[in-house]
């Protein structure tokens, strides 16, 4: 079918209020979030009801058209936009915002799919309830994508992945078919859990419409300290001694290297180092924690034991949430500094904690082996084991060039990871950037399963194709 003739029918069946076809209008959702990449669809579908995505799937399925599924468009491996733009639509959510209910007692809420992660996060506070999935781009993202891509952020130490706080999901599966499985049930043993298998799938087995969230109690102290370190080692050791000394308290504790300050002020020139000289490694850590606890207390005790055996060489904590905001602003600032300084090297590894110095060391060391005229940079989630290790190339030499020096580093990068076991992404997904190293990295087996579930589910191949696996 012509794009003309498939725009007409998608119009005359949905109705012109859902189908965008003008290409202004399209080339935003075919746009991904650094703006690296543009592509093109047939036309944008915007349902705004469970009803609706339910007939946009019905239809396209007649005008045998592939379908992207897209939330806020923050995904960092171009899983949410097309790459056929003949063949494909984009499934926008973003007018399925709606609050279903929120239920304190219950500790759950129910949710539209493109809901954006602050709305939420924020309807859940004014009811005394907490939600702990926080990202940088919560601003913009929708929780459907965070389900669909299993988004980590920086609670991840304490509350886990998405899929620890997902309690049940409204899915529109290939052939239009809607699953209700908005449980809000905490033990529910009956059978295969069906839920699991939309997490992290990326749209590629169905549409997630709606969310049953776990709400947890919201912390009334939170304390907050960037602390200099002699070492990624040191780092590490100092999150083993904070694990015994602070428990379960810590909600975050993160890795950000020499460099981070004057990265970020590159975004932020306003900007100001709270801690005198410069020092191999920072660690940024919070606790949080509510009713008789007295966390700054624990904070203060757990410091001075550190410093005492000089694993924390210098630190600042926080004195209002305003000063615990501008630490943060360091380790998120760093994202946009890098940003600006041009096309990178960006990845989302993980590798076991006791291998993450180790990881760290040799990392750097083959960059500056294979590449010498890059920079590298480590940061992340060391709780979790999760680094974000960078490298930014020289910039002249033109787009081809550049494009050389990233592609040679994202070898010699996961030469390294893969001798430690680690994984290709953490957190931001596979998408349609990372399937040709996932694939390369798959067992026999694995595969198969994946391959079966999907033409199970998907025997068309029409749900997001090309994310994740190659087509067949």
């Amino acid at each position: 079918m012509v794009q003309d003739e498939a725009r007409e029918r998608l119009v005359a069946g949905l109705g012109a209020a859902m189908v965008l076809t003008e290409p202004d209008d399209v080339a935003r959702y075919c746009r991904d979030w650094h703006g690296d990449v543009q592509t093109s669809a047939v036309a944008v579908l915007r349902p705004g009801s469970t009803a609706e995505v339910s007939a946009a799937v019905r239809l396209c399925a007649e005008l045998g058209l592939a379908l992207v599924p897209q939330g806020g468009n923050t995904g960092l491996v171009l899983g949410g936009i097309p790459d056929e733009a003949g063949a494909e639509v984009v499934l926008s959510l973003d007018r399925m915002t709606r609050i279903r209910r929120i239920d304190p007692d219950d500790f759950s809420a129910v949710v539209d799919a493109g809901c954006v992660l602050e709305t939420i996060k924020a309807a859940v506070e004014a009811e005394d309830r907490f939600f702990p999935l926080s990202l940088g781009a919560q601003g913009s993202c929708r929780i459907g994508g965070n389900v669909s891509t299993n988004a980590g952020g920086i609670n991840v130490l304490r509350y886990g992945m998405t899929r620890e706080l997902v309690l049940g999901l409204e899915v529109v599966l290939p052939d239009g078919t809607v699953w209700d499985g908005l449980s809000t049930l905490r033990k529910d043993n009956r059978g295969v859990d069906l839920k699991q298998l939309f997490i992290g799938a990326e749209g590629t087995l169905g549409i997630v419409t709606g969310v049953a969230l776990k709400l947890l109690v919201k912390p009334t102290q939170v304390e907050t300290a960037l602390l200099a370190l002699g070492s990624v080692e040191e780092a590490m050791a100092l999150y083993r001694r904070a694990r015994t000394d602070c428990c379960d308290l810590i909600s975050a504790f993160e890795l950000i290297g020499p460099e981070a300050v004057a990265l970020a002020q590159i975004a932020h020139p306003d900007l100001v180092d709270p801690l005198p000289g410069a020092h191999p490694a920072y660690v940024l850590m919070e606790l949080a924690g509510t009713g008789l606890v007295d966390i700054r207390a624990l904070l203060d005790r757990f410091l001075e034991g550190a410093m005492e055996e000089g694993l924390v060489l210098d630190g600042v904590v926080a004195a209002s949430r305003a000063q615990a905001l501008q630490l943060w602003r360091i380790r998120e600032g760093m994202n946009d500094g890098q940003a600006m300084l041009g096309a990178h090297l960006r990845t989302d590894v993980s590798v076991p904690l006791s291998q993450v110095a180790r990881f760290v060391a040799e990392a750097h060391a083959a960059v500056a082996r294979d590449l010498p005229d890059c920079r590298s940079v480590a940061y992340g989630h060391v709780g979790d084991g999760n680094i974000h290790f960078n490298v930014l190339p020289p910039q002249e030499g033109g787009p081809g060039a550049v494009a050389a020096r990233i592609k040679a580093a994202k070898e010699t990068v996961n030469a390294v990871l893969d001798r430690f076991g680690g994984s290709i992404s953490a957190e931001h997904g596979i998408g349609r950037l990372k399937r040709a190293d996932f694939e390369a990295r798959l067992g026999g087996v694995q595969e198969g399963l994946l391959r079966a579930l999907k033409g199970a589910l998907d025997p068309a191949g029409r749900m997001n194709p090309g994310c994740q696996l190659h087509r067949r």
